[in-house]
């Protein structure tokens, strides 16, 4: 059996494949009230059919103000709760696991969606935006500056990430990832680029961490033991004197302590116009260092496209599991695909969909 084929198990869950489902914004709720609508559904659904082992879904707000866009979706009240379940139910049917990524944009948020949108950037107040709130009041390059969080805001930050993941968990979601890359909100802490802070959230790598941990820590108490709960974390910001590898695999290891099961490795998000050398599987030796670095279990994302260069990112040991974003959308079926090219005998195509089956 290729190891991509291995169904591996976090704490009381047991994901049937390898091959998960990275959080794609999709920047489709029309009514801008957090609530997950039918496209939701169907960008989820065909993936879960389409034989991922976990779909995680998009970026989802743990308060109105910790969206990136109007148009993101959200946890912080029952409604959205009562939409997710519809959609957690369906994955569930096709035999996939599903998670949620629970983000707070930070200094990033009220901006106008990447797409359907006709402006850029920064939404003003008179047209709908919002204040954005930071570590430090430092505006990511072309936005307006964010408000500097104080103590109060910071709880406010904490009891909100931990509401959301009690309302994951009523949803029927079997995952929880809290998102701290991409330069959003925790990310913002985690860099000195970002956070210039003289407090105890501050400084040090411990102050900077602490936010994450506390959040890492009081979700794991507020879930129980049986849930597996991620972390994504962005491996550098590809700048002098910003977040890089090393304290990514430091930080990796105390939130393993404090009760993160796997670390869900990207990079990059908090510095604008920096160069990313792109290229297939560009991200992976980042998982690969941390994984080995931190001895804790790590997923790799970017440009993963194949099932050859999939399965031997996981058999040679570089991650625990891949995540696709784009391939998925060209090819949401890449999963029934991949089983059909390394020779593998799956028991979960839909039964509708058996007589497209490829023949050996």
């Amino acid at each position: 059996m290729p190891a991509l084929f291995d169904p591996l198990t976090l704490r009381g869950l047991t994901v049937r494949n390898r091959i998960w489902v990275a959080p794609m914004c999709q920047y489709a709720v029309d009514k801008r009230d957090g609530v997950p609508t039918d496209w939701h559904l169907v960008h989820l659904g065909s993936m879960a059919s389409g034989g991922a082992g976990l779909v995680i879904v998009e970026a989802t707000a743990v308060s109105p103000e910790g969206r990136i866009s109007d148009r993101d979706t959200g946890l912080w009240d029952s409604a959205q709760l009562e939409a997710w379940v519809r959609i957690v139910d369906f994955v569930h049917a096709q035999g996939a696991a599903a998670g949620v990524q629970l983000a707070h944009a930070g200094r990033k948020a009220s901006v106008h969606g990447a797409w359907g949108d006709e402006g850029t950037g920064t939404v003003p107040a008179d047209e709908g935006g919002w204040q954005s709130l930071a570590p430090s009041p430092i505006a990511f390059d072309g936005y307006t500056a964010p408000q500097e969080l104080d103590a109060a805001g910071i709880e406010k930050v904490v009891a909100d990430f931990v509401r959301s993941a009690i309302r994951a968990i009523e949803a029927g979601f079997d995952v929880v990832e809290v998102h701290a890359a991409h330069g959003y909100l925790l990310h913002q802490f985690l860099s000195p680029l970002s956070n210039q802070r003289d407090d105890d959230f501050g400084g040090s790598l411990e102050n900077r961490a602490s936010l994450l941990l506390r959040i890492v820590r009081e979700i794991r108490t507020a879930i129980g033991n049986s849930v597996p709960l991620f972390v994504r974390l962005s491996a550098t910001d590809y700048a002098d004197g910003g977040w890089d590898q090393e304290q990514t695999a430091i930080v990796s290891a105390w939130a393993h302590e404090a009760g993160a099961d796997l670390i869900d490795v990207s990079s990059g998000g908090n510095i604008s116009g920096v160069k990313i050398p792109l290229g297939p599987g560009y991200q992976v030796p980042f998982s690969d260092f941390v994984r080995s670095t931190a001895e804790v279990s790590t997923s790799a994302v970017g440009l993963i496209t194949e099932a050859a260069q999939a399965e031997e990112i996981v058999s040679s040991g570089k991650a625990d599991a891949v995540m696709l974003g784009r391939e998925l959308l060209r090819n949401p079926h890449f999963a029934l695909r991949a089983a059909h090219e390394l020779g593998v005998e799956i028991d979960y195509w839909p039964g509708q969909y058996e007589r497209a089956q490829w023949r050996h």
